[in-house]
């Protein structure tokens, strides 16, 4: 019962995180008013966000593996707490920014940590299923954005809406003190291996194939919905599709309740089909490219039912993701899977911030143009149609060498009651 506890204080804290995150999203419109800003710098908030996310992933998978996840937690929440008092008293773009690093510090440090968790307090087995409930019920955050938050930005204004924001970061960080442990009580500490050892092992980490398919799996198959949830999609769907608001409200929640019914299959599909996770990953990743595509392409505006397929993909997306975690977890050791995990994490994170800024970049130049708002964000949308080739490629590339290495230590094959874990074939 312990273990459970000590997993579901991770998975608020988490679950805190992601509302942090999206908050900004589901206010972009309100956003450009307060700080009188065009779409490429209300955009700049979520790239600067979203770049601190990505760097500060190796950092967070390294004092994860010295200090554990009940500090990383904490710290996590109360950075992210910071953030959004900040960003609640501030007009100024400049003091907005500077908000947004520091909510992109503390993001860094939760989801890598709440994941450690899982692999720490649970058994083996269990770990695929478990690592995708910790992504999918921390996506409830999401929701939490697009209805109570986004309901109390427009009752109350913006300095009541990130204040309540901030609240529920610092009730987080309380839960995390209270009931997250590390890891059971007799588990070895980590050993410090001195800071001159810290650029090889991270080299080492990130030049493991399996490490870098983790990457380029958690790229293609997340950045979309990231896009999509973090920034983009309730201003696509309004101001560029012409939905109203309640029913973009609605889509964003099928964004969430799509991924809750997709990750355990996606889980039981990973545990017992080693050889075939990314080849999983890829079929997810077309069902997100493929409604993109024809959304891209289709004569006017889309209907409700192919934006709904498209988020439905986004929401797929989410959990197929998480398959690269389980690349690295099955094939590094144990005191590597923090900054392993930070390395993974970075890939979506990555793609995200590319799309973030590029379609930003594409709205204001289209719209300088003279296209309608409705031209502006169909073409700007296509821009991450390259970046998921982009992925496919380098998934395929590190898919090889891979299992160049697999076979040079054994036989390729496993039944599906088998796990490669430390350089072997073990049974589950």
């Amino acid at each position: 019962m312990k273990a459970y506890v000590v997993w579901g204080a991770g998975v608020l804290a988490y679950t805190s995180a992601v509302l942090q995150r999206t908050t900004l999203g589901v206010s972009g419109t309100e956003a450009a008013s307060r700080f009188d800003a065009s779409a490429s710098v209300v955009s700049v908030f979520v790239v600067v966000q979203l770049l601190v996310y990505a760097l500060g992933q190796i950092p967070a998978g390294l004092l994860l593996d010295r200090y554990g996840s009940r500090v990383t937690l904490t710290a996590g929440a109360l950075l992210m707490a910071l953030g959004q008092v900040l960003i609640a008293h501030s007009d100024d773009v400049g003091l907005a920014i500077l908000a947004r690093v520091v909510v992109g510090s503390g993001d860094a440090l939760t989801f890598v940590s709440a994941v450690r968790l899982v692999s720490a307090w649970l058994p083996a087995r269990r770990v695929p299923l478990f690592t995708q409930l910790t992504g999918l019920i921390g996506q409830a955050g999401q929701i939490l954005s697009a209805i109570p938050f986004l309901a109390l930005l427009h009752s109350q204004g913006w300095t009541a809406a990130f204040t309540a924001s901030a609240a529920v970061s610092l009730g987080a960080a309380v839960i995390a003190v209270v009931l997250v442990r590390g890891a059971p009580a007799g588990t070895p500490r980590p050993v410090s291996r001195g800071l001159r050892r810290i650029p090889s092992e991270i080299a080492a980490i990130i030049g493991h194939p399996a490490t870098r398919l983790g990457f380029w799996s958690h790229f293609t198959a997340g950045f979309p919905g990231i896009v999509f949830a973090l920034m983009w999609g309730f201003p696509y769907m309004t101001q560029g599709e012409g939905l109203s608001l309640a029913t973009a409200s609605a889509v964003m929640s099928v964004l969430v309740i799509a991924g809750v019914f997709a990750g355990p299959l996606i889980a039981a599909m990973t545990q017992r089909h080693p050889l075939r996770r990314s080849t999983l990953v890829l079929i997810v990743t077309a069902g997100h490219a493929l409604p993109l595509l024809a959304i891209v392409l289709w004569p006017g505006p889309a209907p409700l039912w192919l934006i709904v397929v498209m988020v439905i993909g986004f929401a797929v997306g989410g959990p197929g993701s998480g398959v690269g975690f389980d690349f690295p977890r099955t094939a590094l050791p144990g005191q590597r899977l923090g900054t392993a995990t930070g390395v993974v994490i970075m890939g979506a994170f990555s793609g995200a911030l590319l799309g973030v800024l590029l379609i930003g970049l594409l709205l204001d130049a289209f719209r300088g143009a003279g296209a309608s708002e409705f031209t502006a964000f169909r073409l700007a949308f296509a821009v991450q149609l390259p970046l998921l080739a982009v992925g496919v490629i380098g998934m395929l590339g590190a898919r090889r060498a891979l299992r160049r290495r697999m076979a040079e230590v054994g036989r390729t094959v496993p039944s599906w009651r088998e796990v490669w874990h430390n350089g072997r074939w073990r049974r589950l």
